[in-house]
């Protein structure tokens, strides 16, 4: 079933190349959404598709992602919207 997540991802997670790798596995997974850096050091997260496949990319944001510590990752799943045409980082 189709999904759209919006998640706020906290600790060590920018300057550590997660929005990079946030992007690419969210487009190896066929994902849509964007990743973003928010002024109080988080990292701000809206996908959408299977949502197998968001499962999945929120479990390697919060383990896969070398430099990064990732203490806790807030989701809300909503209603798909098909908002999105692509995966981008947005500045």
């Amino acid at each position: 079933m189709e999904k759209t997540v919006y998640a706020r991802i906290y600790g060590i997670v920018q300057g550590v190349g997660l929005r990079y790798s946030a992007m690419m596995k969210a487009k190896e997974l066929g994902l849509k959404g964007y990743v973003k850096n928010m002024p109080d050091l988080s990292v701000e997260l809206e996908v959408e598709g299977e949502e197998e496949k968001i499962k999945e990319l929120l479990d390697f944001i919060k383990n896969g992602i070398r430099w990064a510590k990732v203490e806790k990752i807030e989701t809300t799943f909503k209603n798909y919207m098909g908002k999105y045409r692509d995966f981008n980082i947005v500045h």
